[in-house]
Formats: structure tokens, C-alpha cells, sequence
């Protein structure tokens, strides 16, 4: 009875156990967040298989590491779905499903995070557990227990893009669940050969005249089938060695034709500490590994022969499964076919101590270089690389509504809808993720945050961001989106110009990249940076238009613009309506910082509008009054057209590129607000220009979708 319950413990998953593993991994959420390339999601209970974890956790992670991936850990009992976030690759191993595991896989996918399943059995559904000897010992109750697990660890390996596993048998199967499997056997730690290095150094001399120890390490009771197919030659050999001896380490029931050895020829060890193991295996002499052939133990590792190997034991090991594909024949272990074939091995190396010397050399020699975690860490570290989608990053200053991030919003939106995974990086921020137009984003604040995760691009835009996003090296491209000439942003005397200026002479391998062709002009000629460029747009299916009134009561003319920017010029837009008759208009001032200076004549003041909103404003205005005279892109016109409103605007850099005077706007000169109130005059009174500007106006919103322009916008983005 107390062997079942043994059986049964031990193959449970932590689904079973839950409750009691709470403490097992500790809860980090409330620490200093980090960025890093790849996540594991443990399922496996380390109070009851502390074995696979060290293998597809701890060392995958020194595997990463060597290969310039960092990596992490969290258990998936306390699993907060957004910690996803901080990751490019998500790897849930032996992981059962649950609702928050759900929810941060689709939260995975829609932040175009890559999402793996990593499994060491096939413990995925019941086709291959049900051929294990110890489940017919299982209660009907424990039965079902144990299928379930095995259900909802299938349930997010079906969720997941691909799989990562140890032997070719395993990636056989997985394939028929996920379309992508990479093989990464198992491999020993650092520390493992550091232990097995430490054991040699201690191993004892023997000569043929000694105590000869063969040793089975069993893990768990449910080996008992595969001791039992070698039981009657164990047998035999001891009945015609006198100095042979069986060492057995773990669960195993003895079966009763060799209990008569059991007092001096049979040493019985409990379960140790792995760290214990490659001294207790380096005083062996032989190291056996049967396996019964079924296809749960095809898809098991090679996990006995590599341990042996490290402190040059050699292994008579089933030809089958991972054995068959790792060791070769009487060079690095010997493989028995039959039962006649486990006799004439055992005896061979019993009888032939240089043969048993040699084969634990060559197996020892093979393992150092293909079974170490520092050597194969580049071949998983490659493969990460080669699937995970690309990566870019976001310098942003804030989220505060303006066009330049509404740019760079609609730019990582493109992105992401092809495939990327985008952050965005922010000084401080409030929030973990930004939904934006149907779009969702990671949001990094910088405040509380530790970038080491790896970049395909990491792109800075508004000057104050470029200083911070240069000190991060671990990127393959540094881009600067330049949105306008920040340096005139500030009046004469400010310390700014001079910090806005030095951005576009930087001496680095900085891309520069616009979407202006002003912009692109002014930094080729005068700062010698050749900017690839690419229009803004506007999402033309959220703007209705209709055509203006303007012989009416009221006409609404709206002003945009922040006043406390002096080139924004919002002074100017006032002399021009102290200029209009009051009872003929109707004045709507939207900022998104300033308020209202005391002389301007405002019927309704509109603060801090959400952009989505802005829109139902232009619609309900008829004339946009724009008077700055620095913009790299002037987006107000160009949306208020889109309503089929008038523009009366002053040229500059940013709007000439679609402006036309008389044609789709009327243009007035800057400094001249009389020629600002003669073109709104003119407007109103000529019915045909009105007609005009209206149907040009409409066409030029059409041909300034952002649709448009998505393969130039992606275009800036290459790598």
C-alpha cells in the first residue's frame, strides 16, 4: 500500500497539488520589474518532481544566458497574466491549464509575444500514459485525478505555437499538436560538472580483484517494470560474480528472487539531493538503464548515461528510445537488444576493467563538449532568436495627446499588425498596457523598470527621448524619428535649443527617419543625415463630412493650439477674430495645455480632448483659423477637410506638402492678420470657392489615408 500511494504522489502534477506548493516559488510581482527575452512558466511542482525542472528550467536558463538571452521564472500557481508583458518569449513547461493561464496566452498573441510549450514526458493525453504499468494500481478516483492533469497539461500545449522537448520520439508526437518543435536535450549544469568534476578527483582505483557495484537509479517505483525486464540476469550475474554488488538508489520494490541478496550484496540508498549524486554514482563501476519499450518510454531523455558520464562510469543501456540515438555501441555505453544480450554486456565489462575505463573516457569526452549548458547555449539562444518576432521599442516623452504620438501610436499600430512585438518606453507612467484604436501595447516605465531584453529596433522621437534610448546597447538598430524642427520649439535664450539642436548632429549609427518631406530636406542639407521618409494619414473611416453653411447666423470658427508655444502663434489667430463682428461669429478654442490668455474671445474653451473625440469637434465647426508657423506635419487641416470644413491657415514647412492655396485652402501671411480676415471674408461671400475648397478638400483627406501609406511607413523600419 505504501509503495501505490508513493507511485501515485510522484506522478502527480502540481494541478493535484496547488494548494500545498504555494511557498514553492516566491510571488515577485511587487519588485522592480525587468524586461527580459524569455519566460518560463513552471507547472511542475518542485516539492514533488524537483527533477524536470532543474532540467527544462534551470538549466535552459544558464543555456540563455551563454547564448546572450536573459531569462526568468515564475510559478503558475501565481501567475498574474500581465507579467507576459515584460517578455518577448513566453515558455510554459509541464504547464496545466488554467483560467489565468488562458488569459495570458491570448494576452501573449495579441502583443505578438511567441508563445512555447516546453515538456520532457508525454504526459499530454491519455493515449500515452495509459500504457504505463503503475496507472492500473490507481483508484478509480485517482485515475480520474491523474487524467485530468494530463488533460489540461495537453489543453495549453494545444494553445501554444510551438514546442520545445527533449528527444526525437517526443518531437514526433508534439508535432501532431504544435506545427513547430525544436529538440534541446538535456543538458548538466555548470554546477553538475562542477560536483562531477569534484568526484573524479575522489574516485577510487580499482583493480579486477575488487568489489565490482552495478547501479540502478530508479527516481520513483514506477521503474519497477523496467528493473524487473533485466531481474532474472541481475540475478544470475550475482549467483556467478560473488564480488559483484547491486547498489539501488530510490523507489524500487525488490523482486523476491533476489531478496536473498539483499543483506550484503543489494545496497538500498533512499532519494538524495542531485547534488549528492555524481560522488555516490563516480563509486560505481557499472551503470545499468533497462527501459520496457512502449511509447511513453521511447520519448524519454538520456538523462542516466549523461549522469554516468560524467564521472567516466560507462552504461549498458535498452537499445531504444534516446539511448539508441545517443550512445554508440561499444564506444560510448554498450546497447542490449534482448535479455541474452544484457548478460554477455554485464559480463564484458565485469570481466574488463581497461574496456570499462575506455568506454566511461569516451562517453565523459562526448558529454563535455554536447551535454554541457555553457557549450549548446548558443543553439538555443539561435533558435529563440530565429522564431521571435521582431522587436521594436518606443521612446515616448508621454502619452499626452498630441500628433507627434498620435504618429508614433499609428506607426506601432501598423507594426504590430505585422507581426511585431511593440513596447512603448515611457519616463513615468501610471499603466502596464495602452489600448489605442483596436490595438494593445506594453507599456515600460523606465521609473520602476530595468530594460535587458534584446531589440531589433529601438526608435527615439521628440528630442528628449533620444538621450535615453542611446544608452541602451542591446539592439541591433537605433532609429530617430524626427516630427519637426524641436530646436525652434523654444524662444531665443532657452536651454532647450541648444539640447533640441545637438539631436540632429548625433555622431552615432543613428538612423534618422520622417514624415516630412520638409523635415527630410532640412536634415540633408544642413545636417548632412539622409532621413527615409513617409507621409502621415489619417484614418479616413472615422470622419463623416458634410458641406458647410456659411450663410447663417453663426458661423463657429475653431483655433488649435497650445498658446503657451510661441509658434504655434495663437496670438495671432485672436487679433484676427478681435477683427470679425461678434454677433456674425462664434469662437471654440481647442488646447490641449494652454488655457485661454485673458484678452481672447472664446465662446467654448476644449481641454484635454481624447483624440477619437477631436473629430466630433471639427465637425461641428466650420472654419479652422491655424496661425502657427512651425510645424513639421500640420494634422488640423488636414482632418478638418476630412469633415468637408474650411481651412484659412498660414503656410509653413509642415502643411505645404498638401496645402494649396485657393485650391483645397486659403493661405494668409504670417504677421498679417487684416489678410486673415480678408480670406475668411472672401470665403464666405464666394459660394464657388466654397464649393471648391470643399470637393478638394475631401479628395485631398482621401489621398492622405493612412492605408495609403502602410508598405512606406514599414518601409522605415527595415532590418
Amino acid at each position: 500500500m505504501y509503495y501505490k500511494i508513493i507511485k501515485f504522489v510522484f506522478f502527480c502534477f502540481t494541478f493535484f497539488v496547488l494548494v500545498t506548493s504555494k511557498n514553492i516559488i516566491p510571488n515577485r510581482s511587487n519588485e522592480i520589474k525587468i524586461t527580459k527575452d524569455v519566460l518560463f512558466i513552471n507547472g511542475c511542482s518542485l516539492a514533488i518532481l524537483p527533477h524536470p525542472y532543474r532540467y527544462r528550467i534551470s538549466h535552459q536558463m544558464e543555456q540563455l544566458n551563454a547564448g546572450f538571452l536573459e531569462s526568468d521564472e515564475f510559478f503558475y500557481a501565481h501567475l498574474v497574466p500581465n507579467i507576459i508583458r515584460n517578455y518577448r518569449i513566453i515558455i510554459f513547461f509541464r504547464c496545466p491549464w488554467t483560467d489565468n493561464v488562458n488569459k495570458a496566452i491570448k494576452l501573449a498573441k495579441k502583443l505578438n509575444k511567441k508563445v512555447l510549450f516546453d515538456i520532457d514526458d508525454l504526459v499530454i493525453e491519455r493515449k500515452y500514459t495509459d500504457v504505463l504499468p503503475f496507472i492500473k494500481t490507481l483508484s478509480h478516483e485517482q485515475k480520474d485525478l491523474y487524467d485530468n492533469g494530463v488533460y489540461a497539461i495537453g489543453k495549453t500545449l494545444k494553445l501554444c505555437q510551438g514546442a520545445i522537448t527533449t528527444t526525437e520520439a517526443l518531437a514526433r508526437e508534439l508535432k501532431n499538436y504544435v506545427p513547430d518543435v525544436f529538440i534541446n536535450r538535456n543538458v548538466a549544469s555548470e554546477e553538475m560538472w562542477k560536483l562531477s568534476e569534484d568526484a573524479l578527483k575522489n574516485k577510487q582505483n580499482k583493480n579486477n580483484t575488487d568489489n565490482i557495484i552495478i547501479g540502478y537509479f530508479s527516481g520513483s517505483i514506477s521503474h519497477n517494470p523496467d528493473f524487473e525486464m533485466i531481474g532474472k540476469t541481475l540475478d544470475k550475474i550475482l549467483k556467478e560474480y560473488k564480488n559483484v554488488k547491486l547498489l539501488i538508489l530510490g523507489y524500487l520494490s525488490l523482486p523476491k528472487y533476489l531478496e536473498e541478496y539483499k543483506e550484503k550484496r543489494i545496497i538500498n540508498e533512499t532519494f538524495k539531493d542531485w547534488r549528492e549524486l555524481p560522488k555516490i554514482i563516480s563509486n560505481i563501476d557499472i551503470n545499468i538503464a533497462p527501459i520496457e519499450s512502449n511509447i511513453f518510454n521511447e520519448a524519454k531523455s538520456e538523462n542516466k548515461w549523461v549522469e554516468a558520464s560524467l564521472v567516466k562510469v560507462p552504461t549498458v543501456a535498452s537499445n531504444f528510445g534516446a539511448f539508441k540515438q545517443t550512445i554508440i555501441h561499444n564506444k560510448t555505453g554498450l546497447l542490449c537488444s534482448n535479455i541474452n544480450e544484457w548478460y554477455i554486456s554485464l559480463k564484458t565489462l565485469i570481466n574488463n576493467i581497461d574496456l570499462r575505463k575506455e568506454i566511461g573516457n569516451n562517453a565523459y569526452n562526448v558529454c563535455k563538449k554536447k551535454y554541457n549548458t555553457i557549450y549548446t547555449g548558443r543553439k538555443l539562444a539561435n533558435h529563440i532568436n530565429s522564431i521571435a518576432n521582431k522587436h521594436i521599442g518606443f521612446f515616448l516623452p508621454s502619452l499626452q495627446i498630441s500628433g507627434g504620438i498620435y504618429v508614433v501610436l499609428k506607426h506601432a499600430s501598423i507594426l504590430q499588425d505585422e507581426g511585431w512585438d511593440v513596447d512603448i518606453i515611457l519616463p513615468d507612467v501610471d499603466k502596464e498596457l495602452y489600448e489605442f484604436q483596436d490595438h494593445i501595447f506594453n507599456l515600460i516605465n523606465l521609473k520602476n523598470h530595468i530594460i535587458n531584453a534584446q531589440y531589433d529596433i529601438i526608435v527615439a522621437t521628440l528630442y528628449s527621448t533620444i538621450y535615453s534610448s542611446l544608452g541602451y546597447y542591446k539592439t541591433k538598430k537605433h532609429i530617430y524619428l524626427v516630427q519637426g524642427y524641436e530646436t525652434d520649439f523654444y524662444s531665443y535664450g532657452s536651454f532647450f535649443r541648444g539640447v533640441a539642436e545637438k539631436t540632429y548632429s548625433a555622431p552615432f549609427n543613428i538612423e534618422y527617419i520622417t514624415i516630412s518631406k520638409w523635415c527630410q530636406s532640412w536634415l540633408n542639407k544642413k545636417y548632412k543625415k539622409k532621413a527615409k521618409y513617409a507621409p502621415n494619414g489619417i484614418d479616413l473611416n472615422n470622419y463623416s463630412s458634410h458641406k458647410r453653411n456659411l450663410n447663417k447666423n453663426k458661423i463657429r470658427i475653431l483655433i488649435e493650439g497650445d498658446c503657451n508655444s510661441y509658434y504655434k502663434n495663437i496670438d495671432e489667430s485672436f487679433k484676427i477674430i478681435d477683427k470679425l463682428n461678434k454677433d456674425k461669429f462664434e469662437v471654440w478654442y481647442l488646447s490641449y495645455n494652454g488655457k485661454p490668455k485673458d484678452w481672447y474671445r472664446v465662446d467654448k474653451f476644449l481641454s484635454q480632448i481624447p483624440h477619437e473625440k477631436v473629430i466630433e469637434i471639427y465637425e461641428q465647426c466650420d472654419i479652422l483659423l491655424k496661425s502657427s508657423w512651425l510645424e513639421s506635419f500640420s494634422y488640423p487641416p488636414l482632418e478638418m477637410m476630412a469633415t468637408g470644413g474650411y481651412c484659412i491657415v498660414i503656410p509653413n514647412g509642415g502643411n505645404k506638402e498638401y496645402l494649396k492655396d485657393g485650391e483645397n485652402c486659403l493661405l494668409y501671411k504670417l504677421g498679417n492678420p487684416d489678410d486673415g480676415v480678408k480670406a475668411i471674408k472672401r470665403l464666405i461671400k464666394d459660394k464657388d470657392l466654397q464649393y471648391k475648397l470643399y470637393k478638394n478638400g475631401l479628395d485631398t483627406a482621401k489621398q492622405r489615408d493612412w492605408k495609403n501609406f502602410k508598405s512606406q511607413i514599414l518601409s522605415l523600419y527595415d532590418i
